[in-house]
């Protein structure tokens, strides 16, 4: 590829970044078009071109997966891998694109071809030297909740756990990215019945969601749930009533977005008011939150 038209496509996909930073996905798109029109006019066997076109299909390819045209990706993301070749100092590459496909696949409710390209991006990402350990997790952290809907228990709970073996041994306990999975697999647990274990992985959660993000964030409030939950599956049922309140009272100072968690919280928070016998607190609480959401719809 010549200097100039490589100058002009490095432009254009620095042109597709700050749109797509500015959500302007649709101009973005048609950016990233114009960016591999011009890598096709170029393309030869040179392997600079060739790489240089499977990069903007890439970049097309996840722009389309943006907007929800899940099949223009999938197209995109294929004709990027054929061009690639299995090349083995391509290895990463590879593995992203099989980890967007199957993102792509996702969305279109293809599940079992989703399946298929994580395990596969899984496969060039131990491939790469060094293997690309977190982009592992990322993917085995996707086939749990696969596995989880589809009703595998046994499977979903290999790849969870793998995933948590990553994470925790490349950044630690004291990092969002472990909570996340930590708190991934106490659902799995609290919908196999294992109690005290989901137990123990939400506490684990909460824990460090509490120290990294602090009370008010979303994810801690989520924590906060799912803990109560699993409290009153192990009896305890005053540190679950806590955890309720704790839950609340962060979902309520946020927006309107979060009116669906907050609803959420209010159901399993008044459902137990009601089995301890307090019914009218119950009653009170479930107005008070219609009333929160209304005025935040009002002010939207």
């Amino acid at each position: 590829m010549d200097s100039p038209t490589a100058t002009l496509i490095g432009i254009l996909q620095d042109r597709v970044a700050a749109l797509r930073a500015a959500d302007d996905l649709d101009e973005a798109l048609h950016a990233a078009t114009a960016a591999v029109e011009k890598c096709q006019q170029t393309l030869g066997p040179n392997q600079d071109c060739i790489d240089a076109f499977a990069s903007t299909l890439e970049i097309r390819g996840d722009i389309h997966r943006e907007l929800g045209n899940f099949e223009h990706a999938r197209d995109d993301y294929r004709q990027a891998i054929d061009q690639l070749d299995d090349r083995a100092e391509q290895s990463g590459q590879i593995g992203r694109l099989h980890a967007a496909l199957g993102a792509a696949y996702d969305g279109m409710g293809r599940i079992d071809k989703a399946a298929a390209h994580w395990h596969q991006a899984i496969e060039f990402f131990e491939k790469h030297e060094p293997p690309l350990m977190l982009d592992i997790a990322a993917m085995t952290n996707n086939l749990g909740f696969l596995y989880k809907g589809a009703g595998d228990l046994d499977a979903a709970e290999s790849q969870f756990l793998r995933a948590l073996e990553i994470v925790h041994s490349q950044l630690g306990q004291e990092h969002e990215k472990t909570a996340t999975v930590s708190s991934n697999l106490g659902a799995l647990y609290q919908a196999a019945g294992f109690h005290e274990q989901s137990r123990e992985m939400h506490m684990m959660a909460l824990e460090t969601r509490r120290n990294l993000l602090g009370e008010g964030h979303p994810d801690t409030a989520q924590s906060h749930n799912n803990l109560a939950l699993a409290l009153l599956s192990t009896g305890d049922r005053d540190w679950s009533r806590r955890h309720f309140e704790d839950a609340l009272a962060s979902y309520e100072s946020l927006g309107l977005e979060y009116k669906e968690d907050l609803e959420a919280v209010v159901s399993n928070y008044c459902d137990f008011l009601r089995e301890e016998g307090e019914g009218p607190l119950a009653e009170a609480i479930a107005q008070r939150v219609k009333k929160r959401i209304e005025g935040l719809a009002a002010g939207a």
